[in-house]
């Protein structure tokens, strides 16, 4: 099996840059693990952090095509932070709700929300962390779960920034033109 690929994406803030990705994917066929998107820093950017089984560099080729990608950086082999976020809804009982509070103390995970008969979970981390989780609750039972996917920053002073970046307007062609 082939190990899993990080790329990260800045792209133009702009209604339909997501759907432009997601077509672009659905028309090569690559297969992704995972997709986040969200704000940065900048009002006019968002940045993606897509995870594939293979084939980083092609998919990266193919994303700098897009009219609204600004750079695409491969960060698997970069030392980095990666993190998910899951919200994992248990059912529990008299019996049960003392095993998963032990649960949520080993994993260092959060009980967000309670009833007589659930809990909702948060836990964040790595993969293998989130799914290790989900493991030892699945016997309990699960009703419900979501999961955000995953978000990467290279560790240190390395900054993932866009080369003199400034916002552009795409023209009926869906060329490129300059700032009006």
């Amino acid at each position: 099996m082939a190990s899993k690929q990080t790329l990260v994406a800045l792209v133009e803030n702009k209604p339909g840059v997501l759907n432009r990705v997601a077509s672009l994917f659905r028309r090569r066929n690559f297969n992704i693990d995972s997709l986040t998107v969200g704000r940065t820093q900048s009002e006019d950017i968002s940045r993606m952090t897509i995870v594939v089984d293979a084939g980083a560099d092609q998919v990266a080729q193919h994303l700098y095509k897009l009219v609204n990608v600004i750079k695409v950086e491969n960060i698997t082999s970069v030392p980095n932070v990666s993190r998910d976020l899951a919200l994992i809804k248990v059912r529990v009982d008299a019996d049960t709700r003392g095993q998963v509070i032990q649960l949520c103390d080993i994993f260092r995970a959060h009980i967000v929300d309670t009833s007589s008969e659930a809990l909702i979970v948060e836990v964040t981390g790595d993969e293998e962390k989130i799914n290790s989780m989900v493991e030892m609750l699945r016997p309990l039972g699960i009703l419900e779960m979501v999961r955000t996917g995953v978000v990467s920053m290279a560790r240190g002073d390395k900054v993932f920034a866009p080369d003199d970046y400034t916002p552009r307007r795409t023209v009926a062609n869906g060329h490129r033109a300059s700032v009006i």
